[in-house]
């Protein structure tokens, strides 16, 4: 195969574009009618270009003493850039990757392919369907990056959703879910109540232009029922190329203001992004 020709095919969710990066030898950008799903560097997986997934990289990178191995829940797969960034830095890790687009699961493993030993099984199935079977405190990690087009699914919003999450992992493990919005942050804010009626602990990561709506974007909600290593986080979303703010205790109370849980019932996706707000070129 020539690693330079971008592949374009029809997936189950939409038109899947697979193009390469000309800075990169053996780099690429995955696009899913037209919106940045993820990108992979095979040549050398501890790289995350996304912000978002960069801060995703900084909750696993705390998560356990270094290079020791974690169970990991990922729900949503995309080119799978995180789950082969904790391969790369945790070996011995056991991932189960969740994602619902088989026509996408496919593309990714004829053209992406996981390296022999990663750790890494993939399961074709929607993410809460799965969440809802698998075993009580089977994980030390699970990751909520599950995006239908730009948005997130309503049904991986809500209360009965987040206990799920609860009973999944282990004691002291801990939940991270890349979400979007911008203000009066409705969407988050209900998701921050959602969640700290499960988890004591919680952090959100976040550009502080984000945070203070001055624009729509990424935030990861990062929840536990054990105390967070807030400082570690912060230093490391401090220190990244684009830095990001650590909000959590008082602040993130006063962010999340008089919002109430979400139940099934009226839960509801992440707003559409505003037009070119996740663009590519």
């Amino acid at each position: 195969m020539n690693e330079q020709i971008p592949v374009l095919r029809e997936v189950d969710f939409g038109t899947a574009r697979l193009m390469p990066d000309v800075d990169r030898e053996r780099a690429w950008l995955l696009t899913v009618d037209g919106a940045p799903q993820s990108y992979v560097d095979l040549d050398e997986p501890g790289h995350l270009e996304f912000e978002y997934a960069r801060r995703l990289g900084h909750v696993v990178d705390g998560a356990a003493a270094e290079g020791a191995p974690l169970d990991v829940l990922h729900l949503g797969g995309g080119a799978l850039s995180l789950p082969r960034y904790v391969a790369a830095t945790r070996p011995g890790s056991r991932q189960d990757v969740v994602e619902a687009d088989g026509g996408l699961v496919a593309l990714v493993a004829e053209h992406l392919p996981l390296p022999d030993g990663s750790g890494v099984t993939m399961h074709t199935a929607d993410a809460r369907a799965w969440l809802e079977a698998a075993p009580t405190a089977s994980a030390d990690l699970v990751v909520g990056d599950v995006f239908g087009g730009s948005r997130v699914p309503a049904h991986l919003t809500s209360l009965a959703y987040a206990r799920e999450v609860g009973r999944v992992l282990r004691p002291g493990g801990i939940y991270a879910a890349n979400l979007a919005d911008g203000a009066p942050f409705d969407f988050l804010r209900g998701q921050l109540a959602t969640f700290a009626a499960v988890f004591p602990e919680r952090a959100l990561i976040a550009e502080p232009a984000v945070l203070r709506g001055r624009r729509f974007g990424n935030a990861v909600l990062v929840a536990s029922d054990a105390a967070l290593d807030v400082a570690g986080l912060t230093r490391r979303s401090a220190a990244d190329a684009f830095p990001a703010r650590v909000e959590h205790g008082e602040a993130l109370a006063r962010f999340t203001g008089s919002a109430v849980p979400v139940g099934d019932a009226e839960a509801v996706g992440s707003p559409a992004p505003p037009e070119g707000a996740f663009g590519i070129g």
